[in-house]
């Protein structure tokens, strides 16, 4: 079995990308910040904030556990935004990558099962 840490694979991305993902890191949704602060930041395994992949900024990125943490908002409600957001995570998911997604509300208001979400993922 291949530890994912001594791997030498590396996920592409857009160097443009870089600046912007510095901004959102700086400027998380409420819900973004409650999930970080409260969860994420003390995780088991290191996850990285606003991390550009391909040519994507996903919200929270685990690579021990090749996983990709997304919290949507309202505007990810639209059928436009549902079937970006669908070839966005099969995009994703062809790097090998997991990706789960949380809305604002479940991330504000159930956070206990966000939580045990993520954990049962281990």
């Amino acid at each position: 079995m291949t530890n994912l840490n001594d791997s030498d694979f590396h996920l592409p991305y857009n160097p443009a990308l870089i600046a912007r993902a510095k901004e959102l890191r700086q400027n998380m949704t409420s819900a973004e910040k409650k999930l970080w602060y409260q969860y994420l930041k003390t995780f088991k395994y290191r996850v990285l904030r606003q991390r550009p992949i391909h040519h994507f900024i996903v919200d929270f990125y685990c690579p021990q556990l090749k996983l990709v943490i997304e919290i949507d908002g309202d505007s990810h409600s639209s059928e436009d935004a549902q079937a970006y957001d669908a070839e966005r995570s099969a995009t994703l998911e062809g790097y090998g990558l997991n990706v789960v997604r949380f809305t604002n509300r479940q991330v504000l208001y159930e956070f206990e099962s966000v939580c045990e979400a993520i954990a049962a993922l281990l």
